[in-house]
């Protein structure tokens, strides 16, 4: 599945939040969108799954406007991850992944052993095949985010969203699941904020600041000390090792003359 935004402006609070961005997300490709907080990152994903009306512009998932589509049609072709996810009951791991089933059944429509089948196997990619009869609440917030991802796998979309996918994950965590991320057949974008991440799982970047599109291209291209200094508002070197993975090196805040 492809993605295409253009022109997208959104208001919050009075707010303006993006600013005429346009972003473009080809078949099957891991689009990473990068920035420092408060840039917009989490505002364009949610627009573009959905759960904020844009003031302005339009997203068209192959080509057809999102407005288009159903609310269930549109939760067939994306799935989220998101940063926040809370329950007010006490579900079971197996219980949350069902979740993801729901965009495809009908109401009341109960759960079969396709749904059963597909949960399996989005537990054990993500590795928590072992706690489908856990309490959800009693996870440590890695182990969620796992959870979630495995929620998002089991809905059978073929694009996947997630916002910041990698928080509440020790370094081990973060990449497997950006293993996982990466191996799938799927169109993807996320939200990044670890720019080392970003350099190696994205096929290509888009970088906000104030709402505004500020660079894009690949990691290569986008991360260069100029772009971090000018976004990141930090010095930092860049290399390539022998395997060609580019690598960022951030330099200690320079101390003010005198001290």
């Amino acid at each position: 599945m492809d993605i295409r935004v253009e022109n997208l402006q959104a208001v919050l609070g009075g707010t303006q939040i993006l600013r005429g961005v346009e972003l473009q997300v080809g078949q099957r490709e891991l689009v990473g969108v990068i920035g420092p907080n408060g840039s917009g990152k989490s505002t364009l994903l949610k627009c573009i799954y959905r759960v904020l009306k844009p003031a302005a512009g339009a997203v068209y998932l192959d080509g057809k406007d999102l407005e288009d589509y159903s609310f269930k049609q549109s939760a067939r072709r994306v799935a989220v991850v998101a940063q926040h996810n809370y329950y007010n009951f006490d579900f079971t791991v197996q219980d949350v992944v069902l979740m993801g089933r729901a965009p495809h059944k009908r109401a009341l429509e109960r759960d079969n052993a396709r749904d059963y089948q597909l949960v399996a196997q989005a537990l054990e990619t993500v590795g928590m095949a072992a706690f489908a009869g856990r309490s959800f609440s009693t996870l440590s917030g890695g182990e969620q985010q796992r959870v979630i991802l495995a929620r998002a796998l089991a809905q059978d979309t073929p694009c996947l969203i997630l916002d910041e996918p990698t928080n509440h994950l020790d370094i081990k965590y973060q990449l497997q699941l950006m293993d996982i991320v990466k191996g799938l057949d799927r169109t993807v974008v996320a939200a990044i904020h670890d720019l080392n991440i970003a350099a190696m799982y994205c096929d290509r970047l888009y970088a906000l600041k104030d709402g505004e599109i500020v660079a894009v291209g690949t990691p290569g291209e986008v991360l260069t000390p100029d772009f971090i200094r000018r976004v990141y508002e930090v010095d930092a070197r860049t290399f390539t090792d022998e395997t060609g993975q580019l690598h960022i090196l951030y330099h200690p805040a320079r101390r003010a003359a005198g001290r």
